[in-house]
Order: structure tokens, then sequence, then C-alpha cells
């Protein structure tokens, strides 16, 4: 009985993969679109804010501005682009857009790997460092060093950004687009990075993200391949997990990653065990 139940999940499962692999193959090339133009707005509004004020333009401005706010809505915005969360809402498209999730995978490694190395290359001072700790609203904990990029910023644009490909209207698009702003904008309500980091962020975010759509569409075996999907799933499960143990320097909004923590495994377990499973009795009978 459980070998048979555990061959049909994996007969059921490489199905199901493939099937909405295929069903899915072809993105939404306007929503695609959006990503390159989007990191050249957003690296001509760095490059310009550099220009004109300096390292550390447009901070104090919105930094004051974004503290008529209550200091828990940034602390949930925030989080949003935390890689655990991140991977953890992926999974929530991991059994219906398979492609979808070998794009985002593809993309996170890229921006990873750009965001960090800027990291440690440029190594550039964060506000904690430089500015009066009475000058400013500080929110969560305080980071003194790796600046530029913003790697909260970057992360919500992979995964925004990848989005886009299954957005099916320009006002989906627009709001995906806002969300990963707003995140961006919420690492310089809370105090820790420069608008210059945001600005950098959005346009890393966007190109991996583009990046990682273009090669998994031409390169797709990895999303209908048993193996790689799960292990793609149970990294994310077991990311997934440690939100309940930290918080990442955001009390306010350890609530919040709880919740999404507890809704993706719940929506996991449907799909992977319950679904299979009722499929497996009604072949049965």
């Amino acid at each position: 009985m459980s070998g048979d139940w555990l061959e049909f999940w994996r007969r059921d499962l490489g199905q199901t993969l493939i099937r909405h692999a295929e069903t899915n193959r072809t993105s939404s090339v306007s929503g695609v679109a959006w990503l390159l133009p989007g990191a050249l707005v957003a690296l001509t509004v760095g490059v310009l804010l550099y220009g004109a004020y300096g390292y550390e333009a447009g901070f104090t401005r919105i930094n004051q501005a974004a503290a008529v706010a209550p200091d828990w809505l940034w602390q949930w915005l925030t989080v949003l682009g935390d890689e655990r969360v991140a991977f953890a809402l992926a999974l929530l498209f991991a059994w219906r857009y398979p492609r979808l999730l070998w794009a985002l995978l593809i993309g996170a490694v890229i921006a990873a790997l750009i965001s960090r190395g800027l990291k440690i290359w440029v190594d550039s001072a964060r506000p904690p460092a430089v500015l009066a700790a009475d000058s400013f609203n500080l929110i969560g904990a305080s980071r003194s060093r790796t600046s530029f990029p913003s790697g909260h910023t970057t992360t919500a644009a992979v995964f925004f950004g990848a989005l886009l490909s299954i957005a099916g209207t320009w006002k989906t698009r627009l709001i995906l687009v806002l969300l990963a702003i707003v995140v961006g904008i919420s690492r310089v309500a809370v105090g820790v990075h420069w608008p210059i980091d945001v600005a950098a962020g959005l346009a890393i975010g966007a190109v991996a993200a583009w990046v990682g759509l273009r090669l998994a569409a031409h390169w797709p075996g990895p999303a209908t391949n048993r193996g790689v999907h799960l292990f793609i799933v149970v990294v994310g499960v077991i990311l997934t997990l440690t939100l309940f143990f930290s918080d990442g320097g955001y009390p306010a909004a350890a609530g919040l990653q709880m919740l999404i923590a507890v809704g993706v495994l719940l929506i996991l377990i449907a799909q992977y065990l319950i679904g299979p499973w009722q499929r497996y009795r009604q072949a049965l009978y």
C-alpha cells in the first residue's frame, strides 16, 4: 500500500510539473518587457542623485517623511525583502508555476552574487555609522557597514519583477512594481540604507529577474525535473521554518512572518500531499 502510494505520488508529481511547465511555457512578454526599462530608470535616478547631491542624497527627507507612518508598518514592508520571506512566498508558485520557481532561483543566485560582491567591494558606511543617533529615525537593529547596494531591495526586485511574467494586466504589473519600490523605500524609512543603495538594488534585481526569466525560458529542463524541484522546495521549507525562530531584527513583523510561514506550509501540504492522496484514492476506486 505504502509502496503503491509513493510510486503514485512520484509519478503524479512528475506529470504535474510537465503539464504545468508546458501550460506556462510562454511568459507575459509585455510584463517581462517592463524589467530592463525599469532597471534603467532606477539606475538613472541613482546616478542623478549621486551626481547632484552625493551619496547621502535624499536620505534625511525620506526618512523624516516616513516617520509619520507607524514603525510596525515599515517593519512589515521591509521584511518582504528578507531572503527567507521571499523564498517562502516563492513556494506559493512552485506547484502551479514550476518555470517561474526555476526563474526565481536563477535570478536570486545572480542577484546575490552581484549584490554581495558589491557590498564587499564598496563596503560603504550605513546611516547609523555616519549620522548622529538623534538626527534620524532608526527602526529595528542598527547596521553600520556594507550599505551599497540594498540587499532587501534587490531581493524584492527579483521576486516582484519575476512575477511580472505571470501578471495578466498592467494594473497588476504596476502593483508589483510599486511593491518592490515600497520595500526599497522601507529600507530608508528604517534608517539602514541611503536612497542610492535602494536605486542600485532595484536596478540589479530587475536585471537579475530578466536574466532568470530568459534563461528559464530557454533552459526549462530543471523546472520539470522532479529531483531538482523537490530539492528547491525542501530548501525553501527549511528557510520558511526559520521564520518561526528569527524575526530578522524586526520584532514588530515577527507575527507577520509566522503567519506567512503557516500559510505557505499549509498550502504546500495541500498541494503536495492532500491533493495527490485524493487523486490516488480516486484511482483506486
